[in-house]
């Protein structure tokens, strides 16, 4: 038998260098937002979750970790379907689930949530 020795610290080195960033500006900040708010008010809310992906989207592709940028995959037609289970589910409970939609958020977030290449 012949024996292997990988190196596993030097990839881990590699992947770590880098500065942590965020990059987006207040101007853009606004524009998005306002854009958001005019398009959810025009539809009585409807398209709240294509808001949501925007700004979303805005605040992820202008962050950088350990020097290696995110990028967010989340459509809002994804988020439309899960936005109406959740609103399904609280209203069959009454208004409990309501407390577990943060998390719910907060995961579909971050699934949604890579390293852009």
């Amino acid at each position: 038998m012949s024996e292997i020795t990988v190196n596993v610290n030097q990839n881990y080195v590699a992947q770590t260098e880098g500065n942590s960033y965020f990059d987006g500006g207040l101007l853009q900040y606004i524009g998005w937002s306002i854009l958001g708010g005019l398009v959810t008010i025009c539809t009585l809310g409807i398209c709240y979750p294509w808001a949501i992906t925007l700004i979303l989207g805005w605040k992820t592709n202008h962050t950088v970790i350990n020097g290696r940028r995110l990028k967010f995959t989340g459509s809002a037609v994804g988020l439309f379907g899960n936005w109406i289970k959740w609103w399904v589910l609280t209203v069959i409970t009454l208004g409990i689930y309501s407390f577990w939609l943060f998390i719910a958020m907060e995961k579909w977030k971050v699934k949604h949530t890579v390293f852009d290449n």
